[in-house]
């Protein structure tokens, strides 16, 4: 089976997470630097490649009442372009309070803030992925 590619999209950073070949555990791949769509899709294009991706799972960030805001449509574009620049399906999933958790579930390893920068995006898409792939499962 091949793996997902789950991606919690930022303004200044993004993180991303992979899949097992079975499908049933999300691990932390990368956080990307960038303030730029095209430079993100440039690089998850790559990964599709390199790691057998036939899936891209899009975090989603609508409001609490279920609505979307400024960020969910900055998404939808995303997603509307990534979807023309690589051969897999490309979802995207409601991700209300994937950061909150990841930001616990880093204070509980004993991380503090300052040292969680570098991975807190990728532990968001970490936690995106996990549902999505819960999902599947279910």
């Amino acid at each position: 089976m091949k793996r997902v590619l789950g991606v919690d999209l930022g303004d200044a950073r993004t993180g991303l997470a992979v899949s097992d070949e079975l499908r049933m555990l999300a691990h932390p791949l990368e956080t990307i630097e960038s303030n730029s769509a095209e430079t993100v899709a440039r690089r998850i294009k790559a990964i599709v490649s390199e790691k057998d991706v036939d899936c891209v799972v899009v975090g989603l960030p609508r409001n609490m009442d279920g609505s979307m805001g400024r960020s969910a449509e900055q998404v939808q574009r995303f997603v509307a372009k990534l979807t023309g620049l690589i051969n897999c399906q490309v979802v995207s999933w409601d991700e209300r309070l994937s950061t909150v958790a990841a930001d616990r579930a880093l204070q509980t390893a004993g991380k503090k803030t300052r040292e969680t920068k570098g991975i807190r995006d990728q532990v968001a898409a970490q936690i995106i992925l996990q549902s999505y792939l819960d999902r599947l499962s279910a």
